[in-house]
């Protein structure tokens, strides 16, 4: 089956390269560009890819609307980010030979402050990004969208590498981002938080991803990374109360 990768970018020229460059066996590369001044259409379009414009929709509406932009119905959704491994790219090649299904998750392998993580929430972070966009789509979801699907996904082998090579402050003042465009979609659904989200939350995170998930044997990389995420959890639940407080004024 013939395939379309699709990437969103805004300002990604530096991480750019690596990602177009892993997926060079694809038919078709898509990148829908938000306003960057950074030379990222430049250099996407240098790889090969179709550059098209768009102005931000949120992350799960951007998403879809890259898939719709795609020439071909099966789709590989990556972020600027991300490199397909060898052993990803086999797989996948493979698989598209005579898919079994129409969707596929794969295991995605983070890299903080240095050190590929191997437990926790670093890996494998199980992640769905292959799928023919006939079966499935993605939400809507302003933040931590996800793609929608009514059947039982197949597993690819190889790991997609997720290396955002930012600095720590970088890195919080995006979770800093994301955590208020997930408390204003909680919001807008209708959802409430009081004290037992914004204590319980973070703790049975801690303790799954920490203890269950043996994050510990990731060393002080693992303990930052997961205690970053457990302070998103306190973080998005403290402003959602913000927001309940603001609309009982």
């Amino acid at each position: 089956m013939p395939l379309s990768v699709v990437l969103i970018t805004q300002n990604a020229a530096a991480q750019l390269p690596e990602c177009l460059a892993s997926v060079a066996f694809a038919d078709e590369v898509v990148v829908v560009d938000s306003g960057s001044s950074d030379g990222t259409t430049e250099v996407a379009t240098r790889y090969g890819a179709r550059v098209v414009m768009q102005e931000w929709l949120g992350f799960g509406r951007q998403k879809q609307y890259a898939v719709e932009q795609a020439t071909h119905d099966w789709v590989l959704c990556l972020d600027a980010d991300e490199r397909v491994s060898p052993e990803l790219a086999a797989s996948l090649v493979r698989t598209l030979q005579a898919p079994e299904a129409p969707v596929y998750r794969m295991a995605r392998r983070n890299r903080f402050l240095g050190r590929w993580l191997r437990h926790g929430e670093g890996y494998p972070d199980w992640s769905l990004r292959l799928f023919d966009r006939r079966h499935a789509r993605w939400s809507d979801d302003e933040v931590h969208e996800k793609v929608l699907y009514a059947v039982s996904p197949g597993t690819l082998t190889g790991d997609l590498l997720h290396e955002s090579g930012e600095e720590l402050g970088r890195y919080l003042e995006k979770q800093n981002r994301y955590t208020t465009l997930a408390a204003q979609e909680l919001h807008r659904r209708g959802r409430r938080a009081g004290f037992v989200e914004i204590i319980l939350s973070p703790l049975l995170r801690f303790f799954k991803f920490y203890l269950l998930r043996l994050g510990f044997l990731d060393g002080m990389p693992g303990l930052v990374h997961i205690s970053i995420g457990c302070m998103n959890s306190f973080m998005k639940y403290a402003k959602l109360i913000e927001l309940q407080r603001m609309q009982g004024r």
